[in-house]
């Protein structure tokens, strides 16, 4: 019975009251010319964004095609990989405590394919705004570009959890930002690591505030 309500019933019903409420949200676009880029980029990439920031984008992305979400192995995640499903995407189960191996494999599997994924930067526990290393090691060995993503509402609410989970207002405007893409080299050490991860995090923190 627990399996028919994660896997059928409560990710329908998810997905329809997510369906709505985002068709009552208006949208702007704050780099036209980055967001056109995006949808027109034939090949693979990588889109990432914070947790926080997933409600809003993961709608406004779903009709790209060949998109593929990496969504944690947990319990939560199961209704999560279904209603990805329902919105057009495909699913990889992993994170960086579960499965981080098999997951990474599939992912580079994809891209190598000229496949897109979309992962998101600090993860599915945090720290937030946090770039954990997996996401760039992965574009190091694919040669995929890195595409950062944000979005704002002008009214919301901010959870108390750890991601500060954004949930925009029905009826209210939001402004999707999207940032140039971050080549990563196929060689790195440890040192540019940690540089393209500051780099990272700061683009994304930036891409927000543009969107306020």
């Amino acid at each position: 019975m627990k399996k028919f309500l994660n896997n059928y019933l409560i990710p329908y019903l998810l997905f329809g009251i997510f369906r709505l409420w985002c068709l009552t949200l208006r949208s702007d676009s704050k780099n036209s010319d980055a967001e056109k880029y995006i949808r027109e980029l034939s090949g693979k990439y990588i889109l990432t964004l914070w947790h926080g920031r997933i409600f809003y984008l993961l709608y406004h992305y779903r009709k790209l095609t060949d998109l593929f979400l990496l969504i944690s192995p947990s319990q939560d995640g199961d209704i999560l990989a279904r209603l990805g499903q329902l919105m057009g995407y495909s699913v990889i189960r992993g994170s960086s405590f579960k499965k981080a191996v098999p997951s990474a494999r599939s992912l580079i599997k994809v891209l190598r394919r000229e496949g897109r994924i979309v992962i998101i930067a600090d993860g599915s526990r945090g720290p937030r705004c946090k770039v954990q290393p997996g996401l760039l090691q992965i574009a190091a060995m694919t040669g995929a570009p890195v595409i950062p993503l944000s979005f704002d509402a002008k009214r919301k609410w901010i959870f108390n959890s750890w991601d500060r989970f954004v949930l925009p207002v029905p009826f209210t405007r939001c402004t999707v930002n999207s940032g140039d893409p971050i080549p990563i080299p196929r060689h790195i050490d440890e040192g540019f690591l940690q540089q393209k991860q500051t780099e990272l995090e700061k683009t994304l923190n930036q891409l927000t505030l543009e969107s306020e």
